[in-house]
């Protein structure tokens, strides 16, 4: 693009055979790299073991910098994914050339999906199709001049990384939370409680050591953090798999193969990361992360504050959660989630006499309308249930509760809008102040009764209501009863009493509920970590022992899990794991002796890798230690203003806002908790990039075309003579607008590129891509490149002379802007500080002094490296440029030398004075006074007030 017509291009490179080129960036830029990791550059040392490095270096300041994991896709990279690694290392180059001690690197987060999915269509082991795809990655990655440190990179399907993974899920599995201590402690400590009798064992009578192991370990399940348990699951017979929620559509169908998705409760591993929910919310606080990330960590762990209550029901209780206790009185009926395990106990055979036909569903027995209802219930989604349904839906179960402020029964229906997922699975309905409460009510024709006094004038007659009335500042009615009486009282007081009076009387109490759940930990599938969980022939889960990890995944025949008919909801998963029965069945000795065991035939979900890649970045070749402790310290401690620790500077897209970001610190805390590392978050300071866009064109069918290929006449656009659509949205190659790396590598050389994609715009905002502008950030390394190079003979034309004032000025406010906008991770602006210097040293003509030219070649380094290194090379100097220190300004240049004053009297300008910027108030006022066109213009007036703002106001006032 940039010399189209071959005869000009010959022409020019005879006429100037030394110009920056295409071709010579290429060269530059493979031999940089070359010089690069032959001799370490980028090689962080550690303050022990085997990274140790030199002293000097580690007594450095230390900045631990970060991208996201990337997963190596067998499409490759297109200019949209290295955004965020060229920022990270452009600011990892700025902290070394600014005095620290820099650890940068990337590894591939290897297990997931695709690789199984390409495995099951072409018969290529995972394996084989992820270490290719991470080869090719590497290749792209590397020839951007990305200063990774790579003797650090990993992959998570390495065994002597998953061993780890492995390890960290057994701490896990034998740590409970003590929440008085608020803190995990080994289940070994528990155990000793219940074994002494400090602690009485839960739900019985009988002491530990009367209990059986199959009774022992229900026990213990009950506390452990990570643990087996019947879980509601979305179970999708037409794959053969468990799906998260995220890979359920809206629609409750898989969005891989458009297959219904339908409830099931299956044994799955779970993590209980609800334990952490308060310290998780807490911590936010010391994190430097954007507030709409904070945000949404807050929303998904949803904190509220209410009270649990029982309502007694065929001589047993439902315990409900609810946040208003004050609109007690004006519960009219309940609702139990479809799943709810009390439903069977409390359905009767038949209906209850005078059963409001419209109840019943249509059925004969409430036992008929139940279980329709919960097949109905279990082919939607939890999307699809909390959804504000225009119609709500539900049946009678048959039984009734007692409301217990004012004893009165109350209908116990089930209805999907109720999960089990939230508090307990059960609710008051008050529908005369809950906006889905109200519509049910008037579905089911249930009685409707006001408790909190409207304050819109709509009176108290529920009669003439068309909505639930919703107010937490209102007047509380209608609300007395034998015992206690809220009449009077608004809302805070009203829950204040309400609360008291139900721990009084015991069925009841003040509590805090979390909408986060426990962390599914399941996976039906091949490409992922095996649990180092094996079961004896009681089906107790026991832990392999340290020295039996990694449990390494096995060879199957077949990838791919066994499939259903798509409608048949009552099939169950089977495996890949489990068809391998030599690997699944096995005789080892625990430390009682060789026994028969069966290994669990689940793996870990993709997000386990991922939950702890940090702590091993820095120390990866440890065999004996997850990490060395004083290894992790160094570089993750608390410090100022860090007051959790984790990782200075941590880059990557929003989509990861929750459950990477949340799981990753969940692990963090119980790690810290059982003293294995020091940092209690895993990162500090938190950065989301914005996007790079590109413009997606279809036909009139809607199918995207090539957007190369496409003609722009008129301002309308054209593919192959037909006029299409033009929209700005994603890059991709199934959109037929992906631009790759390599294009523009091979155009302009990849110092061109990182300006680029720098220059666009705010690191944090998304921007669409403009082949065609990339030709502006070549031109300015050719103009950098000349400054400092002959372009006919190669050689180097600086001078050794001292620049002018007016070249220092300018330098010296580029080089304190540079720094600045580095420090703040404003790119674009510190290259158009770099981009107005060349200009005015361009203008300027002549030969650069030395220093200025030294200078300016080590501004850009940390934005294009190699053409920085090689003209540092060609400047005479023989180390490299990355640990060069960056230009410091001097103050006295930055500052202008005058700075032009206005003065005014009565508001209108009379004068303009050149002043020094460092001019004091009392100076600017007495130089105003004393010039001769203030003079001539105050002509004798009185001065009321004089209003000075140095160095650029003077208003003076006059009578």
């Amino acid at each position: 693009m940039s010399e189209t017509n071959p005869a000009m291009a010959a022409t020019a490179a005879e006429a100037a055979p030394h110009r920056y080129t295409a071709a010579m960036a290429a060269e530059i830029e493979a031999r940089w790299q070359d010089f690069w990791d032959a001799e370490g550059t980028y090689a962080a040392p550690n303050p022990s073991g085997d990274l140790a490095g030199d002293p000097e270096l580690v007594a450095r300041p230390k900045k631990f910098i970060m991208d996201m994991f990337p997963y190596p896709s067998g499409a490759g990279l297109h200019v949209g994914h290295p955004l965020g690694y060229i920022a990270t290392d452009v600011f990892a180059r700025f902290q070394r050339m600014t005095g620290h001690n820099v650890l940068h690197t990337l590894g591939f987060d290897a297990f997931g999906l695709p690789a199984e999915q390409y495995a099951v269509q072409t018969g290529t082991h995972p394996r084989v199709s992820t270490e290719a795809n991470m080869e090719n990655m590497k290749a792209q990655l590397r020839r951007l001049g990305l200063g990774h440190d790579k003797r650090r990179s990993f992959a998570t399907i390495d065994p002597e990384y998953y061993k780890w993974t492995q390890w960290i899920f057994l701490q896990i599995f034998n740590s409970w939370y003590d929440g008085e201590a608020r803190k995990a402690r080994p289940i070994a400590e528990l155990i000793a409680q219940f074994e002494s009798g400090e602690r009485a064992v839960p739900n019985t009578t009988r002491a530990w050591n009367t209990l059986s192991p199959v009774e022992r370990a229900d026990v213990l399940g009950e506390f452990r953090l990570a643990y087996a348990s019947d879980a509601p699951v979305n179970w999708c017979p037409g794959l053969g798999t468990v799906l998260a929620n995220e890979e359920v559509t809206a629609d409750g169908r898989s969005e891989r193969g458009n297959y219904p998705v339908f409830k099931a409760k299956l044994r799955q591993w779970n993590m209980r990361i609800t334990a952490y929910a308060d310290r998780l919310l807490d911590d936010l606080e010391g994190l430097d992360w954007p507030d709409a990330i904070k945000l949404q960590q807050r929303n998904w762990i949803g904190r509220s504050e209410g009270a649990r209550v029982d309502f007694p029901i065929d001589g047993e209780s439902v315990t409900i959660f609810t946040t208003r206790p004050d609109t007690l009185f004006g519960a009219t009926y309940m609702v139990l989630a479809p799943e709810h395990p009390l439903v069977d106990r409390y359905t009767p055979t038949a209906w209850p006499e005078g059963t409001h036909e419209v109840w019943t569903g249509g059925h004969a027995t409430p036992t008929e309308a139940v279980a329709a209802y919960r097949a109905q219930a279990a082919s939607k989604s939890d999307v699809e249930r909390q959804a504000e349904a225009k119609d709500k839906t539900g049946v009678f179960t048959g039984a009734y509760a007692i409301n217990p402020v004012n004893g009165e029964k109350v209908p116990v229906f089930i209805a999907d809008y109720v999960l089990m997922g939230y508090g307990t699975g059960a609710i008051m309905a008050v529908p005369a102040h809950d906006s889905r409460d109200f519509a049910f009510a008037r579905a089911f024709e249930l009685p409707v009764h006001c408790v909190v006094e409207p304050t819109d004038g709509r009176g108290t007659d529920t009669g003439t209501w068309d909505d639930a009335f919703v107010s937490y500042d209102a007047t509380i009615v209608n609300s007395t009863g034998d015992t206690v009486s809220l009449d009077g009282l608004g809302v805070v007081d009203a829950k204040a009493r309400i609360t008291e009076w139900l721990a009084r009387e015991g069925i009841g109490e003040g509590t805090v509920n979390f909408r986060l759940r426990d962390w599914l930990f399941s996976r039906q599938r091949y490409w992922g970590e095996p649990f180092p969980i094996v079961y004896d022939e009681d089906g107790v889960a026991h832990a392999l022992p340290e020295s039996m990890l990694p449990l390494e995944l096995p060879e199957v025949e077949d990838y791919s899990p066994r499939t259903f008919d798509p409608d048949d909801a009552d099939t169950r998963p089977e495996t890949p794991l489990s068809r391998n029965e030599e690997w699944v069945d096995v005789t080892l000795d625990l430390g009682d002796g060789p026994k028969k065991y069966r290994r669990e035939t689940n793996t870990m979900p993709n997000w386990a890798g991922s939950c702890w890649y940090e702590l091993r970045y820095l120390d990866p070749r440890n065999e004996a230690r997850l990490v060395d402790p004083g290894i992790e310290r160094y570089w993750m401690g608390p410090r100022e203003g860090m007051p959790h620790g984790g990782v200075d500077l941590y880059v990557g897209g929003a989509e990861h806002a929750v459950l990477h970001l949340l799981y990753a610190r969940f692990w963090s805390k119980v790690l810290f908790d059982l003293g294995h590392v020091s940092s209690a978050e895993p990162f500090h300071k938190l950065f989301n990039q914005g996007m790079i866009q590109a413009y997606v064109y279809r036909d009139s069918r809607g199918i995207a075309v090539p957007a190369a290929e496409v003609e722009e006449r008129d301002g309308a656009y054209y593919h192959q003579g037909e006029k299409v659509s033009r929209l700005l949205g994603k890059m991709g190659k199934s959109l037929k607008n992906a631009v790759t790396p390599d294009e523009i590598c091979a155009e302009y050389g990849a110092d061109t590129l990182r300006l680029y994609e720098m220059a666009m715009g705010p690191l944090d905002v998304s921007r669409p891509w403009d082949t065609r502008a990339v030709v502006g950030q070549f031109r300015l390394l050719q103009r950098l490149w000349r400054n400092v190079v002959d372009e006919t003979t190669g050689e180097v034309t600086v001078v050794d002379s001292e620049p002018d004032e007016e070249t220092l000025r300018a330098l010296h406010k580029a080089v304190d802007g540079v720094r600045q906008d580095l420090e703040g991770l404003r790119f674009n602006t510190a290259i158009a500080k770099i981009t107005e210097l060349n200009n005015h040293l361009t203008k300027a003509g002549g030969s650069l002094p030395r220093p200025v030219a030294e200078a300016l070649v080590l501004l850009i380094a940390p934005l294009a490296p190699h053409v920085a290194e090689e003209l540092w090379r060609r400047l005479g100097h023989h180390d490299s440029v990355v640990h060069q220190d960056l230009p410091v300004a001097d103050p006295a240049y930055v500052v202008d030398e005058t700075v032009t004053c206005v003065v005014q009297i009565k508001g209108k300008v009379k004068a303009r004075l050149e002043v020094s910027p460092s001019i004091s108030d009392e100076e600017l006022e007495k130089t105003a006074l004393a010039d001769e066109k203030v003079a001539a213009a105050l002509d004798g007036a009185v001065i009321r007030k004089v209003i000075v703002r140095a160095p650029k106001l003077v208003n003076i006032v006059t009578a």
